[in-house]
């Protein structure tokens, strides 16, 4: 879990455009190393217990996760790889509803590349 721990930006969802993720607030993963974390996207804010594993020798995370989407109770599960240019690669579910992929930058990056 350790090069998984911190906190990514949200960059690219399959079913949200980049202002849709940034409704709230910037998107982001988090992870921290004890096994939990937190997620905002749109109006989706999640908490996670998290598992670390491996996916194809890349250090990977599962996580089942609750929260709320503007102001209903939600709940789902979730994974996320690390991949070799050192960005994230995942799927996020909501229980009983929308589902979908993401690419996370490290936040350090991706802030950098937004002021340019």
């Amino acid at each position: 879990m350790r090069r998984l721990t911190g906190r990514w930006r949200i960059v690219e969802m399959d079913m949200w455009d980049r202002d849709a993720i940034d409704l709230v607030e910037p998107g982001f993963i988090e992870f921290t190393g004890d096994g939990t974390g937190q997620f905002g996207f749109v109006a989706v804010r999640g908490s996670m217990d998290c598992q670390t594993t491996e996916r194809n020798g890349h250090a990977a995370v599962e996580f089942s996760w609750d929260g709320d989407d503007d102001d209903s109770q939600v709940s789902g599960r979730g994974w996320a790889v690390l991949l070799d240019d050192a960005t994230l690669e995942g799927h996020l579910f909501i229980h009983l509803g929308d589902d979908s992929g993401f690419r996370a930058d490290p936040a350090h990056r991706a802030d950098r590349r937004g002021r340019r």
